[in-house]
């Protein structure tokens, strides 16, 4: 049991690979908060986790907006009574070649997936730093390659790797740690539908010949998340089959 009597938050958990984390989270023990903009969505993805613990929980929250985030905080708190651990997962894409793409989606983009992570950390801060706990950040693989067309989903990732390695340099005299995972393709039902041709074309830039899962993500965090990572923390930890070396 990896997680045994910690709490954990994990952003973006109402499905996907936040879903996954939050099951593996509980599977080793953690109790775990699930937060997410959609509610019908958080109440599905908790009757699935109840099945496994009863120490699960959820409550939805805008991570771009502070003071959503600041109830989440205090909800957490409230219901587990500290923080453990930070997984900032929520993000969204509005993908288009940079002449062609709006203002708005680029604000929509960096609000959500960079602030959103900016706001979460700070908020959650000090209930880390006392419990000498880990905050990981789920950026991507594109925030280390590029990638045409996604200008702000890029930036944003880029972004979140240089905040997780200033705040491990801020925090780690405290015994806290701050790290990320940068995923690569990972199998998900928009990749299922992409025509066999394609899928070939992009196996070909993958050494491993496939893309990634999302339990292997969820693997990363849970080893992060544990004290078998104790003596790692500003690094980022790529899941790409090797497609970005």
């Amino acid at each position: 049991m990896l997680l045994k009597d910690k709490v954990a938050i994990i952003t973006g958990s109402a499905r996907g690979i936040g879903l996954e984390i939050a099951k593996h989270f509980v599977d080793q023990g953690a109790s775990v908060m699930l937060s997410d903009i959609n509610e019908d969505s958080l109440k599905t993805a908790q009757d699935e986790l109840l099945k496994k613990s009863e120490n699960v929980s959820f409550h939805k929250a805008d991570v771009s907006d502070i003071s959503q985030v600041e109830s989440l905080i205090k909800y957490t708190v409230e219901k587990f009574g500290k923080i453990d651990v930070l997984v900032n997962n929520a993000g969204i894409t509005r993908d288009n070649l940079l002449m062609r793409m709006k203002e708005n989606d680029w604000d929509l983009v960096l609000n959500i997936n960079l602030k959103g992570a900016f706001n979460c950390s700070k908020a959650a801060l000090r209930h880390i730093m006392k419990n000498k706990g880990s905050i990981i950040n789920i950026a991507s693989i594109v925030g280390l390659m590029g990638n045409a067309g996604q200008c702000n989903y890029s930036a944003s990732k880029a972004g979140l790797i240089g905040f997780t390695k200033s705040l491990a340099l801020e925090i780690g005299r405290k015994g806290a740690r701050v790290n990320a995972i940068a995923p690569g393709f990972i199998q998900t039902a928009m990749t299922d539908s992409l025509p066999d041709e394609v899928k070939t074309k992009m196996f070909e830039n993958i050494p491993l010949g496939r893309f990634g899962l999302p339990e292997e993500i969820a693997q990363a965090a849970l080893f992060l998340a544990s004290d078998n990572a104790s003596y790692i923390t500003g690094q980022v930890l790529s899941v790409n089959g090797g497609m970005y070396r």
